[in-house]
């Protein structure tokens, strides 16, 4: 399924292990899709994510502590779904969604996203305990 990236206009194409790689760790993560829809469009300050902020802004599905949260967002930007927000100074607390994290939330916004098996969620976590690229 083609994506297409709205600064340059080109279609991208990634391999169907990507994008489901990519799907079960956003649907493994603490996050609520809620958080992705709105980094399609702008960026999302950490501070807006953690603590009782994270819940009140429909972001978590509970409080989460600042380095919980950031290491939940560092293993999404490490499989490709998130970018962290740069500006003129450098690096930002902020982050944004990929060309394939586009593709994984417009795939679970347009039909029901399954709730992850016990299997994906095992498979995910010895992913992140390795840190394996694959």
């Amino acid at each position: 399924m083609p994506v297409v990236d709205s600064q340059s206009q080109e279609t991208l194409i990634y391999p169907r292990a990507t994008i489901e790689r990519a799907k079960r760790s956003l649907l493994c993560s603490p996050f609520n899709l809620s958080l992705f829809a709105v980094m399609v469009s702008e960026r999302v300050a950490l501070k807006e994510i953690i603590g009782n902020a994270g819940v009140r802004n429909g972001y978590t599905k509970r409080p989460l502590l600042e380095l919980a949260a950031e290491n939940n967002l560092v293993w999404l930007i490490q499989v490709g779904v998130l970018r962290r927000e740069v500006d003129g100074q450098g690096i930002t607390d902020s982050f944004r969604l990929t060309p394939v994290g586009r593709q994984v939330v417009e795939e679970c916004q347009s039909q029901p996203c399954p709730t992850p098996s016990w299997g994906d969620r095992i498979s995910d976590a010895i992913l992140r305990w390795f840190r394996l690229p694959f």
